[in-house]
């Protein structure tokens, strides 16, 4: 049985849902070359320290916003409030271009424009966290 995930998109406040298949292909270790880009802003090991943006472990499937001793935007806190969660759908479109996600945001990464890129990408967030 195929599982599915149901993402939300969170464009000019209105949520929309899209059911899409649970697992694209990539692979973790192309993925950690490109996460080196990340680096400079976020940390990924397991209860590592906040940068100039928060730690990203075990980000897949969490709740937006609510990492723990890190200060967020407030567009992030209002769209954590409405809901918002990195699940992979939600982490594609913000990857490719945050402010499309988060208007107003304070991030400020252009965005990945490859596919395969942020494929690898994903599946090295999904590598580094709690594993199910």
């Amino acid at each position: 049985m195929r599982s599915y995930l149901l993402a939300a998109a969170f464009a000019a406040g209105t949520i929309v849902s899209v059911a899409t298949p649970a697992a694209a292909s990539g692979d973790p270790a192309a993925g950690q070359r490109v996460f080196n880009q990340c680096r400079a802003c976020h940390t990924i090991n397991e209860g590592g320290r906040h940068g100039v943006g928060p730690n990203i472990w075990g980000i897949v499937g969490q709740p937006a916003g609510k990492r723990e001793g890190f200060r967020y935007s407030a567009k992030m806190q209002e769209l954590a409030g409405q809901g918002l969660t990195w699940t992979e759908d939600n982490l594609r479109k913000y990857l490719t271009n945050p402010r499309d996600v988060v208007p107003g945001g304070s991030m400020a990464f252009a965005g990945i424009r490859n596919p395969q890129q942020l494929e690898d990408l994903i599946a090295f967030l999904r590598q580094n966290g709690p594993q199910s």
